[in-house]
Protein backbone atom coordinates (compact mmCIF):
# COMPACT_ATOMS: atom_id res chain seq x y z
CA UNK A 1 0.00 0.00 0.00
CA UNK A 2 1.30 3.42 -0.87
CA UNK A 3 2.34 5.52 2.12
CA UNK A 4 0.70 8.76 3.22
CA UNK A 5 3.64 10.71 1.75
CA UNK A 6 3.19 9.07 -1.63
CA UNK A 7 -0.53 9.89 -1.65
CA UNK A 8 0.27 13.47 -0.68
CA UNK A 9 2.77 13.83 -3.54
CA UNK A 10 0.28 12.44 -6.04
CA UNK A 11 -2.52 14.70 -4.75
CA UNK A 12 -0.49 17.93 -4.79
CA UNK A 13 0.92 17.12 -8.23
CA UNK A 14 -2.55 16.51 -9.59
CA UNK A 15 -4.33 19.49 -7.96
CA UNK A 16 -1.57 22.10 -8.36
CA UNK A 17 -0.37 20.95 -11.74
CA UNK A 18 3.21 20.61 -10.47
CA UNK A 19 5.52 18.00 -11.96
CA UNK A 20 5.82 14.98 -9.64
CA UNK A 21 9.61 14.81 -9.89
CA UNK A 22 9.83 18.51 -9.03
CA UNK A 23 7.86 17.84 -5.85
CA UNK A 24 10.03 14.88 -4.90
CA UNK A 25 13.20 16.90 -5.42
CA UNK A 26 11.68 19.68 -3.30
CA UNK A 27 11.00 17.26 -0.44
CA UNK A 28 14.51 15.83 -0.64
CA UNK A 29 16.01 19.33 -0.39
CA UNK A 30 13.67 20.17 2.50
CA UNK A 31 14.70 17.16 4.60
CA UNK A 32 18.38 17.81 3.84
CA UNK A 33 17.96 21.43 4.98
CA UNK A 34 16.20 20.33 8.19
CA UNK A 35 18.95 17.85 9.07
CA UNK A 36 21.71 20.40 8.52
CA UNK A 37 19.80 22.93 10.60
CA UNK A 38 19.69 20.55 13.56
CA UNK A 39 23.03 18.76 13.28
CA UNK A 40 25.20 21.32 11.50
CA UNK A 41 26.15 22.10 7.92
CA UNK A 42 29.46 20.19 7.83
CA UNK A 43 27.84 16.83 7.33
CA UNK A 44 27.95 15.03 3.99
CA UNK A 45 24.30 14.14 3.40
CA UNK A 46 22.25 12.46 0.72
CA UNK A 47 18.45 12.38 0.83
CA UNK A 48 16.50 10.27 -1.68
CA UNK A 49 12.86 9.28 -2.16
CA UNK A 50 12.18 5.57 -2.21
CA UNK A 51 9.43 4.98 -4.78
CA UNK A 52 8.86 1.38 -3.65
CA UNK A 53 8.10 2.24 -0.02
CA UNK A 54 6.93 5.79 -0.61
CA UNK A 55 9.27 7.34 1.94
CA UNK A 56 12.29 9.61 2.17
CA UNK A 57 15.61 8.10 3.19
CA UNK A 58 18.47 10.16 4.59
CA UNK A 59 22.08 8.94 4.62
CA UNK A 60 25.07 10.52 6.33
CA UNK A 61 28.40 9.63 4.72
CA UNK A 62 31.45 9.22 6.92
CA UNK A 63 34.99 7.98 6.36
CA UNK A 64 36.05 4.84 8.22
CA UNK A 65 39.18 5.65 10.32
CA UNK A 66 41.18 4.08 13.15
CA UNK A 67 40.87 7.09 15.43
CA UNK A 68 38.04 9.61 15.07
CA UNK A 69 39.12 13.28 15.06
CA UNK A 70 36.08 14.73 13.30
CA UNK A 71 32.79 13.09 14.42
CA UNK A 72 30.78 14.89 11.71
CA UNK A 73 32.79 13.27 8.92
CA UNK A 74 34.47 10.24 10.44
CA UNK A 75 33.45 6.93 12.07
CA UNK A 76 35.65 4.46 13.90
CA UNK A 77 36.37 1.06 12.36
CA UNK A 78 34.69 -0.68 15.31
CA UNK A 79 31.45 1.28 14.82
CA UNK A 80 31.60 0.78 11.07
CA UNK A 81 31.93 -3.00 11.42
CA UNK A 82 28.75 -3.03 13.54
CA UNK A 83 26.89 -1.39 10.64
CA UNK A 84 28.69 -3.24 7.85
CA UNK A 85 30.94 -6.20 8.72
CA UNK A 86 32.91 -5.73 5.50
CA UNK A 87 33.97 -2.19 6.35
CA UNK A 88 37.66 -1.31 6.10
CA UNK A 89 39.85 1.71 6.85
CA UNK A 90 39.37 4.40 4.20
CA UNK A 91 35.88 3.27 3.14
CA UNK A 92 33.03 5.79 2.73
CA UNK A 93 30.16 4.49 4.81
CA UNK A 94 26.57 5.66 4.34
CA UNK A 95 24.74 5.67 7.66
CA UNK A 96 20.99 5.78 7.47
CA UNK A 97 19.41 8.47 9.65
CA UNK A 98 16.08 8.28 11.42
CA UNK A 99 14.13 11.26 10.09
CA UNK A 100 11.64 10.91 12.92
CA UNK A 101 14.29 12.01 15.41
CA UNK A 102 14.78 15.39 13.79
CA UNK A 103 12.54 17.02 16.36
CA UNK A 104 9.95 19.75 16.26
CA UNK A 105 12.26 22.56 15.03
CA UNK A 106 13.64 20.49 12.19
CA UNK A 107 10.16 19.34 11.17
CA UNK A 108 8.89 22.93 11.19
CA UNK A 109 11.87 23.99 9.06
CA UNK A 110 11.20 21.18 6.62
CA UNK A 111 7.54 22.21 6.43
CA UNK A 112 8.43 25.83 5.67
CA UNK A 113 10.88 24.82 2.96
CA UNK A 114 8.35 22.46 1.43
CA UNK A 115 5.66 25.17 1.38
CA UNK A 116 8.05 27.70 -0.15
CA UNK A 117 9.30 25.29 -2.76
CA UNK A 118 5.76 24.31 -3.65
CA UNK A 119 4.83 27.98 -4.05
CA UNK A 120 7.86 28.54 -6.27
CA UNK A 121 6.98 25.49 -8.37
CA UNK A 122 3.36 26.60 -8.62
CA UNK A 123 4.42 30.11 -9.69
CA UNK A 124 6.68 28.64 -12.34
CA UNK A 125 3.78 26.59 -13.70
CA UNK A 126 1.55 29.68 -13.81
CA UNK A 127 4.31 31.73 -15.45
CA UNK A 128 4.86 29.14 -18.17
CA UNK A 129 1.11 28.84 -18.78
CA UNK A 130 0.51 32.58 -19.20
CA UNK A 131 3.77 33.07 -21.08
CA UNK A 132 2.36 30.78 -23.76
CA UNK A 133 -0.88 32.84 -23.75
CA UNK A 134 0.89 36.13 -24.42
CA UNK A 135 -0.83 37.82 -27.36
CA UNK A 136 -4.19 36.20 -26.63
CA UNK A 137 -7.38 37.43 -24.97
CA UNK A 138 -7.81 36.43 -21.33
CA UNK A 139 -10.94 36.50 -19.15
CA UNK A 140 -11.08 37.45 -15.50
CA UNK A 141 -13.02 39.08 -12.70
CA UNK A 142 -12.20 42.52 -11.27
CA UNK A 143 -10.80 41.97 -7.78
CA UNK A 144 -10.06 45.56 -6.85
CA UNK A 145 -9.61 48.99 -8.41
CA UNK A 146 -6.97 51.49 -7.26
CA UNK A 147 -4.63 54.15 -8.62
CA UNK A 148 -2.11 51.58 -9.83
CA UNK A 149 -4.73 49.97 -12.06
CA UNK A 150 -7.36 47.27 -12.04
CA UNK A 151 -6.38 43.98 -10.41
CA UNK A 152 -8.01 41.08 -12.25
CA UNK A 153 -8.42 37.59 -10.82
CA UNK A 154 -7.47 35.13 -13.57
CA UNK A 155 -8.11 32.00 -11.51
CA UNK A 156 -4.58 30.71 -10.94
CA UNK A 157 -3.04 34.17 -10.86
CA UNK A 158 -3.69 37.88 -10.59
CA UNK A 159 -3.19 40.29 -13.47
CA UNK A 160 -2.94 44.08 -13.64
CA UNK A 161 -4.70 46.36 -16.12
CA UNK A 162 -2.69 49.63 -15.84
CA UNK A 163 -4.45 53.00 -16.32
CA UNK A 164 -2.66 53.65 -19.64
CA UNK A 165 -3.97 50.33 -20.99
CA UNK A 166 -7.59 51.15 -20.13
CA UNK A 167 -10.05 52.61 -22.63
CA UNK A 168 -10.78 56.28 -21.73
CA UNK A 169 -13.96 56.83 -19.72
CA UNK A 170 -14.35 53.07 -19.21
CA UNK A 171 -15.39 52.15 -15.66
CA UNK A 172 -15.03 48.76 -13.97
CA UNK A 173 -16.21 47.80 -10.49
CA UNK A 174 -15.34 44.93 -8.20
CA UNK A 175 -16.94 41.72 -9.43
CA UNK A 176 -17.24 42.84 -13.08
CA UNK A 177 -16.10 40.37 -15.72
CA UNK A 178 -13.42 41.72 -18.03
CA UNK A 179 -11.76 40.63 -21.27
CA UNK A 180 -8.30 41.97 -22.10
CA UNK A 181 -5.24 41.32 -24.24
CA UNK A 182 -2.28 39.61 -22.50
CA UNK A 183 0.34 42.27 -23.23
CA UNK A 184 3.26 40.93 -21.19
CA UNK A 185 4.16 38.28 -18.61
CA UNK A 186 7.05 39.13 -16.29
CA UNK A 187 8.80 36.96 -13.72
CA UNK A 188 9.22 38.82 -10.40
CA UNK A 189 9.94 37.72 -6.81
CA UNK A 190 6.25 37.60 -5.85
CA UNK A 191 5.41 35.42 -8.82
CA UNK A 192 4.40 36.04 -12.43
CA UNK A 193 3.18 39.55 -13.19
CA UNK A 194 0.59 39.49 -15.97
CA UNK A 195 0.05 42.84 -17.70
CA UNK A 196 -3.23 43.28 -19.58
CA UNK A 197 -4.34 45.83 -22.18
CA UNK A 198 -7.64 46.92 -23.68
CA UNK A 199 -6.09 49.67 -25.83
CA UNK A 200 -3.57 47.66 -27.87
CA UNK A 201 -4.38 47.31 -31.61
CA UNK A 202 -3.93 43.54 -31.31
CA UNK A 203 -6.80 43.43 -28.79
CA UNK A 204 -9.02 44.64 -31.63
CA UNK A 205 -7.55 42.02 -33.97
CA UNK A 206 -8.10 39.21 -31.46
CA UNK A 207 -11.72 40.31 -30.91
CA UNK A 208 -12.36 39.92 -34.64
CA UNK A 209 -10.70 36.50 -34.49
CA UNK A 210 -13.36 35.52 -31.99
CA UNK A 211 -16.23 36.85 -34.10
CA UNK A 212 -15.26 35.99 -37.70
CA UNK A 213 -14.97 32.25 -38.57
CA UNK A 214 -13.33 33.11 -41.90
CA UNK A 215 -10.38 34.60 -40.00
CA UNK A 216 -9.98 31.45 -37.88
CA UNK A 217 -10.14 29.32 -41.04
CA UNK A 218 -7.43 31.45 -42.66
CA UNK A 219 -9.62 32.66 -45.54
CA UNK A 220 -9.62 36.28 -44.32
CA UNK A 221 -6.57 37.94 -42.77
CA UNK A 222 -6.16 41.18 -40.84
CA UNK A 223 -3.00 42.84 -42.18
CA UNK A 224 -2.80 45.79 -39.78
CA UNK A 225 -4.81 47.79 -37.27
CA UNK A 226 -4.70 51.30 -35.83
CA UNK A 227 -6.69 52.66 -32.90
CA UNK A 228 -7.48 55.72 -30.90
CA UNK A 229 -9.05 53.77 -28.02
CA UNK A 230 -12.63 54.61 -27.18
CA UNK A 231 -13.03 56.82 -30.25
CA UNK A 232 -12.19 55.24 -33.62
CA UNK A 233 -10.18 52.43 -35.20
CA UNK A 234 -9.24 51.09 -38.62
CA UNK A 235 -8.34 47.55 -39.69
CA UNK A 236 -6.98 46.44 -43.07
CA UNK A 237 -8.29 43.08 -44.32
CA UNK A 238 -7.66 40.78 -47.28
CA UNK A 239 -9.27 37.57 -48.54
CA UNK A 240 -7.47 34.57 -50.02
CA UNK A 241 -10.68 33.44 -51.73
CA UNK A 242 -11.99 35.53 -54.62
CA UNK A 243 -15.59 34.69 -53.73
CA UNK A 244 -15.26 35.92 -50.13
CA UNK A 245 -15.54 39.64 -49.45
CA UNK A 246 -13.20 40.36 -46.49
CA UNK A 247 -15.06 43.52 -45.48
CA UNK A 248 -18.43 41.78 -45.61
CA UNK A 249 -17.10 38.83 -43.61
CA UNK A 250 -15.94 41.14 -40.83
CA UNK A 251 -19.15 43.17 -40.84
CA UNK A 252 -21.38 40.08 -40.72
CA UNK A 253 -25.07 39.69 -41.40
CA UNK A 254 -26.76 43.02 -40.63
CA UNK A 255 -23.51 44.14 -39.01
CA UNK A 256 -23.76 41.67 -36.10
CA UNK A 257 -20.08 40.69 -36.05
CA UNK A 258 -18.62 44.18 -36.06
CA UNK A 259 -21.29 45.37 -33.60
CA UNK A 260 -20.20 42.73 -31.08
CA UNK A 261 -16.67 44.11 -31.27
CA UNK A 262 -17.92 47.71 -31.03
CA UNK A 263 -19.91 46.87 -27.89
CA UNK A 264 -16.86 45.26 -26.26
CA UNK A 265 -14.87 48.43 -27.02
CA UNK A 266 -17.60 50.66 -25.54
CA UNK A 267 -18.82 52.15 -28.82
CA UNK A 268 -15.48 52.62 -30.57
CA UNK A 269 -16.20 53.20 -34.29
CA UNK A 270 -14.42 50.76 -36.58
CA UNK A 271 -13.54 51.31 -40.27
CA UNK A 272 -12.86 48.06 -42.15
CA UNK A 273 -10.48 48.82 -45.04
CA UNK A 274 -9.66 46.50 -47.98
CA UNK A 275 -5.88 46.00 -48.14
CA UNK A 276 -4.13 46.52 -51.48
CA UNK A 277 -0.54 45.76 -52.43
CA UNK A 278 -0.46 49.08 -54.32
CA UNK A 279 0.40 51.64 -51.59
CA UNK A 280 -1.51 54.44 -53.32
CA UNK A 281 -4.70 52.38 -53.59
CA UNK A 282 -4.28 51.22 -49.99
CA UNK A 283 -4.02 54.83 -48.78
CA UNK A 284 -7.07 55.80 -50.84
CA UNK A 285 -9.02 52.95 -49.21
CA UNK A 286 -7.78 53.98 -45.75
CA UNK A 287 -8.99 57.57 -46.22
CA UNK A 288 -12.50 56.51 -47.26
CA UNK A 289 -15.20 57.74 -47.40
CA UNK A 290 -13.36 60.85 -48.66
CA UNK A 291 -13.00 61.09 -52.47
CA UNK A 292 -9.37 61.28 -53.61
CA UNK A 293 -8.41 63.15 -56.79
CA UNK A 294 -4.72 62.38 -56.97
CA UNK A 295 -1.86 60.75 -55.03
CA UNK A 296 1.78 61.79 -55.37
CA UNK A 297 4.21 59.23 -53.95
CA UNK A 298 7.66 59.91 -52.52
CA UNK A 299 9.13 56.42 -52.20
CA UNK A 300 12.44 57.61 -50.72
CA UNK A 301 10.78 59.27 -47.73
CA UNK A 302 7.81 56.86 -47.67
CA UNK A 303 5.36 59.72 -47.86
CA UNK A 304 2.35 60.59 -49.99
CA UNK A 305 0.74 63.85 -50.98
CA UNK A 306 -2.98 63.23 -51.30
CA UNK A 307 -5.05 65.72 -53.30
CA UNK A 308 -8.80 65.92 -52.59
CA UNK A 309 -11.62 68.17 -53.87
CA UNK A 310 -12.09 71.29 -51.76
CA UNK A 311 -15.36 70.04 -50.27
CA UNK A 312 -13.73 66.73 -49.25
CA UNK A 313 -10.82 68.18 -47.26
CA UNK A 314 -12.44 68.13 -43.82
CA UNK A 315 -13.81 64.63 -44.43
CA UNK A 316 -10.40 63.29 -45.46
CA UNK A 317 -8.60 64.88 -42.53
CA UNK A 318 -11.31 64.01 -40.01
CA UNK A 319 -12.13 65.55 -36.65
CA UNK A 320 -8.90 66.99 -35.21
CA UNK A 321 -6.98 65.11 -37.92
CA UNK A 322 -8.13 61.72 -36.66
CA UNK A 323 -8.96 60.12 -40.02
CA UNK A 324 -5.65 60.92 -41.71
CA UNK A 325 -3.73 60.09 -38.52
CA UNK A 326 -5.26 56.61 -38.29
CA UNK A 327 -4.82 56.06 -42.03
CA UNK A 328 -1.14 56.93 -41.69
CA UNK A 329 -0.66 54.41 -38.85
CA UNK A 330 -2.63 51.75 -40.69
CA UNK A 331 -0.67 52.05 -43.95
CA UNK A 332 2.68 53.00 -42.38
CA UNK A 333 2.99 55.91 -44.82
CA UNK A 334 3.26 59.60 -43.96
CA UNK A 335 0.21 61.26 -45.53
CA UNK A 336 -0.13 64.95 -46.36
CA UNK A 337 -3.67 65.87 -47.43
CA UNK A 338 -4.19 69.00 -49.56
CA UNK A 339 -7.22 70.39 -51.35
CA UNK A 340 -7.13 70.95 -55.10
CA UNK A 341 -7.07 74.75 -54.84
CA UNK A 342 -3.96 74.78 -52.67
CA UNK A 343 -2.33 72.09 -54.80
CA UNK A 344 -2.93 74.06 -58.01
CA UNK A 345 -1.50 77.24 -56.49
CA UNK A 346 1.65 75.40 -55.40
CA UNK A 347 1.88 73.57 -58.68
CA UNK A 348 1.64 76.73 -60.75
CA UNK A 349 4.35 78.53 -58.81
CA UNK A 350 6.84 75.67 -58.64
CA UNK A 351 5.94 74.16 -61.99
CA UNK A 352 6.30 77.42 -63.90
CA UNK A 353 9.62 78.17 -62.20
CA UNK A 354 11.06 74.83 -63.36
CA UNK A 355 9.97 75.46 -66.96
CA UNK A 356 12.41 78.39 -66.99
CA UNK A 357 15.30 75.88 -67.04
CA UNK A 358 16.63 75.53 -70.58
CA UNK A 359 15.97 72.05 -71.96
CA UNK A 360 13.37 71.12 -69.36
CA UNK A 361 10.20 70.48 -71.34
CA UNK A 362 6.66 70.45 -69.94
CA UNK A 363 6.64 66.64 -70.24
CA UNK A 364 9.81 66.35 -68.13
CA UNK A 365 8.47 68.92 -65.66
CA UNK A 366 5.30 66.81 -65.26
CA UNK A 367 7.38 63.73 -64.63
CA UNK A 368 9.49 65.51 -62.02
CA UNK A 369 6.41 66.94 -60.34
CA UNK A 370 4.78 63.51 -60.09
CA UNK A 371 7.98 62.26 -58.38
CA UNK A 372 7.72 65.01 -55.75
CA UNK A 373 10.19 67.52 -57.27
CA UNK A 374 7.95 70.59 -57.42
CA UNK A 375 10.29 73.60 -57.27
CA UNK A 376 13.68 74.91 -58.34
CA UNK A 377 15.14 74.29 -54.89
CA UNK A 378 13.90 70.69 -54.84
CA UNK A 379 15.41 70.23 -58.31
CA UNK A 380 18.77 71.48 -56.98
CA UNK A 381 18.55 69.26 -53.86
CA UNK A 382 17.66 66.10 -55.82
CA UNK A 383 20.50 63.68 -56.54
CA UNK A 384 21.95 63.54 -60.04
CA UNK A 385 21.18 59.82 -60.37
CA UNK A 386 17.52 60.38 -59.48
CA UNK A 387 17.17 63.19 -62.03
CA UNK A 388 18.91 61.10 -64.70
CA UNK A 389 16.48 58.24 -64.08
CA UNK A 390 13.42 60.51 -64.21
CA UNK A 391 14.43 62.61 -67.24
CA UNK A 392 16.58 60.06 -69.14
CA UNK A 393 19.10 62.90 -69.68
CA UNK A 394 22.87 62.55 -69.43
CA UNK A 395 24.77 63.48 -66.28
CA UNK A 396 26.57 66.57 -67.73
CA UNK A 397 23.23 67.93 -69.00
CA UNK A 398 21.69 67.48 -65.55
CA UNK A 399 24.60 69.32 -63.94
CA UNK A 400 24.16 72.25 -66.36
CA UNK A 401 20.42 72.35 -65.52
CA UNK A 402 21.20 72.35 -61.78
CA UNK A 403 23.62 75.24 -62.23
CA UNK A 404 21.01 77.20 -64.16
CA UNK A 405 18.39 76.42 -61.50
CA UNK A 406 20.79 77.82 -58.91
CA UNK A 407 21.13 81.04 -60.90
CA UNK A 408 17.34 81.32 -61.20
CA UNK A 409 16.89 80.88 -57.44
CA UNK A 410 19.48 83.58 -56.78
CA UNK A 411 17.76 85.84 -59.31
CA UNK A 412 14.40 85.31 -57.60
CA UNK A 413 15.90 86.16 -54.21
CA UNK A 414 17.47 89.36 -55.60
CA UNK A 415 14.14 90.39 -57.15
CA UNK A 416 12.32 89.71 -53.86
CA UNK A 417 14.82 91.85 -51.91
CA UNK A 418 14.45 94.72 -54.36
CA UNK A 419 10.68 94.55 -54.15
CA UNK A 420 10.90 94.62 -50.34
CA UNK A 421 13.07 97.77 -50.39
CA UNK A 422 10.67 99.42 -52.85
CA UNK A 423 7.75 98.69 -50.53
CA UNK A 424 9.51 100.38 -47.62
CA UNK A 425 10.09 103.62 -49.60
CA UNK A 426 6.41 103.71 -50.61
CA UNK A 427 4.92 103.27 -47.13
CA UNK A 428 3.93 106.98 -46.84
CA UNK A 429 2.20 106.92 -50.21
CA UNK A 430 0.34 103.69 -49.37
CA UNK A 431 -0.81 105.14 -46.07
CA UNK A 432 -2.70 107.87 -47.97
CA UNK A 433 -4.72 105.31 -49.95
CA UNK A 434 -8.27 104.56 -48.92
CA UNK A 435 -9.08 101.30 -47.00
CA UNK A 436 -11.37 100.35 -49.89
CA UNK A 437 -8.48 100.32 -52.38
CA UNK A 438 -6.38 98.17 -50.02
CA UNK A 439 -9.16 95.62 -49.78
CA UNK A 440 -9.54 95.51 -53.53
CA UNK A 441 -5.80 94.93 -54.01
CA UNK A 442 -5.83 92.20 -51.41
CA UNK A 443 -8.74 90.45 -53.12
CA UNK A 444 -7.07 90.73 -56.50
CA UNK A 445 -3.89 89.18 -55.08
CA UNK A 446 -5.83 86.31 -53.62
CA UNK A 447 -7.64 85.74 -56.90
CA UNK A 448 -4.35 85.91 -58.75
CA UNK A 449 -2.90 83.32 -56.46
Amino acid sequence: MASELKRLIDQVSREKGIDRQTLIHTLEEAIKSAIKKKYGTRQDLDVTYNEEYGELEAFQFKEVVETVTDPDKQVSLAEAIKLDPESEIGDELGIRMDTETLGRIAAQSAKQVIIQKMKDAEREVVYEEFKSRKGEIAHGVVQRVDKSGIVVNMGQAEAILPPKEQIPREVFRQGDRVRAYVLDVKKISKGPQIVLSRTHPHFLIQLFHGEVPEIVEGIVSIISAAREPGSRAKIAVISKATDVDPVGACVGMKGTRVQNVVQELRGEKIDIVPWNMDPAKFVVNALAPAIISKVIIDQANRSMEVIVPDDQLSLAIGKKGQNVRLASRLTNWRIDVKNESRHERQKQTGYQSMLRINGLTAQLADRLYEAGITSLQEFIDASGSELEELTQLAGPVIEEMKAEAGRLVLENETTAEAASEGNETQQDGEASESPESLVEVSEEQVQGE
